[in-house]
């Protein structure tokens, strides 16, 4: 299979694709999505096949609205309306009950709720208007691979196992959406996102960060709970203080060529002769939220490196966000 590399003048191709049961991959704010019609098991079985997916990890729904929403999910309360009202369209995927018989099990993992989300971007719109159903979301890349946040690097992982990417150039977000549980009280944040607690709460009261490690058996109720995301080749660790960065290198030079994966501010205090290859984070929490997938797919380019050192922030915010996503590239690996 030959994968088109699509246009934005070509949302209406991309369309026809989805509603004859082809995968395409799409720009979002957040990351590039992997679509494919949520009302076609067959279609949505192509997810998991092309991406590797465990087929217990549940795939996020995306809809062209809360109109939409109103087909498939139940509970639609006034909290779960004024966050439609404040963050939709935007990165704020909804944890919501299933009416029965809606939606595919594919889709669900066999639980009672599913994940909605009515993405910023207008071409995605676009294509759900057009396609007429809802379309699965999950990040279109390799599963456990970081998230693309431009069209090659869905290319990279998908070339030949999809029909089709709009390419729209990089995201504006660079990590995925935040996923808020609203099918329990108080609401519990499944994954952070660019949406924080601190954004929630003036709108709909208390709200919950989950802390539940979900198990071996036990089906998790949004994307990102539950397996290995986001790593690259190289083993990556995760360097706390800034400070740290110059003993980090040292340490990590004993085991092979180093990356350096870190703000302006620190790549300029560090001797460019002392490791193989960096990539700038910017300079705020904001810039390196963005560009975080970007650089762990750069290190993957130079098979030489065996190390990246990655800069930390504080988990408060879009840190939080972040860190959630740094925290599972490195499985928890730590400078100390």
């Amino acid at each position: 299979m030959e994968t088109l590399r699509l246009n934005p003048d070509q949302v209406a191709q991309a369309a026809e694709l989805i509603k004859a049961g082809q995968l395409v991959a799409f720009p979002t704010e957040t990351v590039y999505g992997l679509g494919a019609d949520a009302t076609n098991p067959t279609a949505v079985k192509q997810v998991y096949a092309a991406k590797g997916r465990p087929s217990d990890n549940p795939l996020i729904v995306t809809v062209s609205g809360p109109d939409q929403v109103a087909q498939y999910a139940a509970g639609i309360t006034p909290k779960v309306q004024a966050l439609f009202d404040r963050f939709w369209p935007g990165p704020l995927t909804l944890v919501l009950p299933v009416k029965p018989g809606t939606l595919p099990k594919e889709v669900t993992g066999g639980l009672r709720t599913a994940a909605f989300r009515n993405p910023a971007d207008k071409l995605t719109r676009e294509i759900i208007r057009q396609a007429g159903v809802p379309i699965v979301g999950p990040s279109a890349n390799t599963s456990g691979k970081p998230s693309p946040t431009t069209a090659d690097h869905v290319l990279h992982d998908l070339n030949g196992k999809i029909a089709a990417v709009l390419d729209d150039g990089p995201t504006k977000v660079g990590v995925e959406s935040t996923i808020v549980d609203m099918s329990v009280v108080p609401p519990v944040i499944l994954r952070p996102g660019a949406v924080s607690i601190h954004d929630l709460e003036p709108i709909i009261g208390k709200v919950l960060i989950n802390s539940h490690k979900v198990g071996a058996n036990e089906v998790p109720k949004a994307p990102g709970m539950k397996y290995k995301h986001y790593a690259p080749n190289a083993q990556v660790i995760i360097v706390r203080d800034p400070a740290d960065f110059a003993k980090a290198i040292a340490w990590a030079e004993t085991k092979g060529p180093v990356g350096l994966l870190a703000t302006d501010a620190v790549l300029q205090k560090q001797s460019t002769v002392r490791f193989k290859s960096q990539y700038s984070l910017g300079d705020s929490v904001e810039s390196a939220t963005h560009r975080l997938f970007d650089g762990l797919r750069y290190f993957d380019l130079n098979p030489e490196i065996k190390i990246i050192l990655a800069q930390g922030f504080t988990p408060d915010g879009l840190g939080l966000a972040y860190m959630n996503r740094l925290e599972k590239a490195a499985g928890l690996q730590y400078f100390d």
